[in-house]
């Protein structure tokens, strides 16, 4: 599936592990003894000031309990996140069905990324666009946080690349210029997202394009740059592996890797196990285009997969300028009219499910206590010993700094 990592772990997700998408259809039932009872909040909350571990996440995180029985009705786990479950669940009131990704405090505190789970939600927050996945609502409990977004029932790019095998370049035409849209949205408000790739690419009812996962995305200042590295290592730029510095021009990159690795089938590099052994691959690799490309696509994914980033194509006006695009629309409303029909005929393919679950089972879950994680303690002292000895004081210094 792809090695995701990151040198400073100020995102959601630990390093090695891919994250999930937010919304498979058909998910894993909730065995019956972990159908969660309501999560609680202290009474006197409003009359006294609130913990450390409550106050180190607000303001971006509300303090609430989860909602009860009444409301939310948990209809199963959709996969396995980095840190936690991410739950299918249908909010009785709204008759809308959502994806919460489950955010245990303690490993965010613990590996550093107070600052970037404030990030992901304050960018999100501001992202309406019609290939972005939504944020819906985002709470924290006394030991989780809480991260809603729209569920995507059809799936991920990903689990259809595994079906198909390659696309072809009319259909991968569509996928790039809905993608390609996004990103200059994204970059327009100097926001980066920092892992594109087919697995964080969700897909509508319709078969269209929904970005998704803001874990490591990083708002930049005109003329900034970042150091950091993290992403997927397989879609990750030269600049990227070699630690920066890089910008924007990094998330064109990985978009002419997932490009390309859609049309023949498979990466141009395979992934290596460390970003050192990738970047002198990275380097190494001549980049030629197969022969069975079209010339327009071929001078597409040049221009993408140039390894200076000064030179590379960065933006979305030469992007729309592209051969490759001529006679395609970039306008929103056009590109979603027509559903796509070769996405929806796939899903009716007898491998869909176990492509979509990719070897996660029941299993997993065995060990998740739906109790401790929606039925938060009431006091200072229930606490977890590793949330418990995290210095908050420390934790909010270096959020701020961030």
């Amino acid at each position: 599936m792809g090695i995701s990592i990151a040198h400073r772990l100020g995102h959601l997700g630990h390093p090695g592990l891919m994250t999930s998408p937010m919304g498979l259809e058909g998910r894993l039932p909730v065995p019956k003894h972990l159908v969660p009872p309501e999560d609680s909040v202290e009474k006197s909350a409003v009359e006294k000031p609130l913990p450390g571990f409550i106050s180190v996440f607000l303001p971006e995180f509300p303090h609430r309990k989860f909602p009860g029985k009444d409301h939310f009705q948990i209809l199963g786990f959709i996969a396995k996140g980095s840190y936690g479950p991410i739950l299918k669940v249908r909010d009785k009131l709204k008759e809308k069905t959502y994806a919460v990704k489950v955010l245990p405090k303690s490993e965010i505190l613990k590996h550093g990324g107070l600052a970037q789970s404030k990030e992901e939600v304050i960018i999100q927050w501001q992202l309406k666009h019609p290939f972005i996945h939504n944020l819906q609502d985002c709470w924290q409990t006394q030991r989780h946080l809480f991260i809603m977004c729209d569920y995507c029932g059809t799936g991920d790019l990903y689990t259809y690349w595994l079906l198909k095998g390659q696309f072809g370049e009319d259909e991968v035409r569509l996928f790039a210029a809905e993608l390609g849209s996004a990103l200059g949205f994204l970059h327009d408000l100097g926001i980066m997202h920092r892992d594109i790739k087919m697995e964080n690419i969700l897909l509508s009812d319709q078969g269209h394009l929904r970005l998704a996962d803001f874990g490591l995305s990083r708002r930049l200042r005109r003329g900034g740059r970042s150091f950091t590295i993290c992403g997927t290592i397989q879609y990750m730029a030269p600049e990227v592996l070699n630690g920066g510095p890089y910008n924007h021009a990094a998330d064109w990159w990985s978009l002419g890797i997932m490009l390309f690795s859609l049309v023949t089938g498979e990466f141009p590099v395979p992934p290596e196990p460390d970003h050192c052994a990738m970047l002198r691959k990275v380097r190494q690799f001549p980049y030629v285009m197969p022969n069975t490309f079209s010339p327009a696509l071929a001078l597409l994914l040049t221009e993408l997969l140039c390894k200076n980033p000064a030179n590379r194509l960065r933006n979305l006006e030469c992007f729309k300028r592209q051969t490759f695009f001529r006679g395609t629309s970039f306008d929103s409303q056009i590109l979603q009219k027509t559903p796509v029909e070769f996405i929806l005929e796939l899903k009716k393919h007898p491998d869909w499910a176990a492509k979509a679950m990719r070897g996660l089972s029941l299993d997993y879950f065995h060990n998740f206590d739906c109790d401790k994680v929606l039925h938060s303690p009431t006091t200072p002292t229930e606490l977890s010993p590793t949330l418990a000895n995290i210095d908050l004081n420390q934790a909010a210094a270096q959020a701020c700094k961030a």
